[in-house]
């Protein structure tokens, strides 16, 4: 069996014009770095947040001051002492800064991945499964969800507290965590019409 043949002609030259607006691309660089950056302020705050908690746990009254200034909703009833919710508030505050980080991890990646150049990941094992069929219209859909997560993260902690809120506030932030949800799916949606109508195209042909 003959070995499969490829082709040798090169690729057409690009005119002056179209090779600088191609290389425009190339002024995303510094937003991604500047992201990467966002990531390391999160980091920090994470393990401010964490050595607090772990400090108060152990008896250390100046992080318990540090835990309840920063989970204490103004109005509420600010506890004495590491009870149940304010260790849940504490956790679920470290939780939406891992999810932040997820979503700074997808823009940062897919975006440099669709937007500026390939990083030829393909067969590294710390490849990230969905990088291998990131789009724009996927990235998308990924940074919805994780945005819904976030949100429902936000809210979780805003029913905990629900006795220092008005009731027009919680209404108003459901309302907003639903229309989150239903442009998530919109998204979903749209990106399955498309898929679809690519298919269909191509058995066409």
């Amino acid at each position: 069996m003959s070995e499969p043949r490829f082709s040798t002609t090169p690729p057409p030259k690009l005119t002056p014009l179209n090779n600088l607006i191609f290389a425009s691309r190339w002024l995303q660089l510094p937003l991604y770095l500047g992201l990467i950056l966002a990531q390391c302020v999160y980091v920090f705050h994470f393990w401010v947040e964490l050595k607090d908690l772990i400090g108060a746990a152990m008896g250390n009254a100046a992080s318990l001051q540090h835990l309840l200034d920063a989970v204490t909703v103004p109005g509420a009833v600010r506890p004495t002492r590491l009870n149940e919710a304010t260790i849940m508030l504490v956790v679920l505050g470290l939780i939406d800064v891992v999810m932040i980080s997820n979503l700074l991890i997808m823009v940062i990646v897919g975006g440099y991945e669709t937007f500026v150049s390939r990083m030829h990941l393909q067969g590294h094992p710390d490849q990230p499964e969905w990088l291998s069929h990131v789009n724009a219209s996927v990235l998308k859909t990924k940074l919805a969800m994780a945005i819904i997560g976030i949100s429902s993260i936000h809210l979780l902690k805003t029913f905990i507290n629900a006795s220092a809120y008005t009731e027009k506030v919680l209404i108003s932030q459901t309302a907003i965590h639903c229309v989150f949800l239903l442009s998530a799916l919109a998204i979903a949606y749209t990106d399955s019409l498309m898929t679809k109508t690519q298919a269909l195209a191509k058995n066409n042909h």
